[in-house]
């Protein structure tokens, strides 16, 4: 007997496909425009100095965080990137001087010998998000795991970073799917509160 996909996940699929059709409809330059836009709104973060703040190098047409990261090191935070090692996310410190390599789904993130630390912030990329601060990712859990991994340890503030575009009506979810605490896009700042 052929088993039919949850009907959860099938939402989820349906609405990946529709939400990166509409990404990779902004041109080149809306998004280069969108990306340095973020900087601007970096108040709004209200972040401490010292932060240990992990990033992400963009793939597939995502809003690149690069100018914000460079940003919040000049503001003071440390810097981190996320490495997919097995099955979960580890977070390797990043200064900008490192040689970058493969770190999985065609990322770039630091070499072994970059330390491992946790993030006191993430900035998580996304395919969709909505009002009530739900995320839709690529669908290897990767990001839900990381978070309850740090969460083991520390509060970790969980910022996603996207195009106006990319928000939704409803982002169907399941037990594991971790929410954010706001999200910042080109338009601005948008905060939520976690259950």
């Amino acid at each position: 007997m052929i088993e039919t996909p949850p009907v959860r996940f099938v939402q989820k699929e349906k609405l990946r496909k529709t939400v990166k059709q509409r990404r990779t409809l902004l041109l080149s330059e809306q998004k280069a425009t969108a990306s340095r836009k973020l900087v601007s709104h970096l108040h709004a973060l209200a972040l401490a100095k010292g932060m240990n703040v992990a990033g992400y190098w963009p793939i597939n047409g995502e809003i690149d965080p690069r100018p914000l990261m460079e940003a919040l090191k000049t503001a003071g935070a440390k810097l981190c990137l996320p490495v997919v090692d097995g099955e979960k996310l580890i977070f390797r410190h990043y200064d900008g001087s490192e040689e970058l390599q493969p770190a999985g789904f065609g990322s770039y993130g630091p070499p072994e010998n970059a330390p491992v630390t946790l993030p006191d912030l993430l900035l998580l990329p996304l395919l969709a998000f909505d009002k009530g601060g739900n995320r839709l990712g690529y669908g290897g859990g990767f990001y839900d795991r990381a978070i309850q991994a740090i969460e083991k340890e520390k509060v970790c503030l969980r910022i996603g970073l996207a195009f106006s575009c990319q928000q939704v009506e409803e982002v169907p979810v399941e037990p594991h799917d971790q929410k954010l605490d706001g999200i910042l896009t080109e338009d601005g700042f948008l905060s939520f509160k976690r259950d």
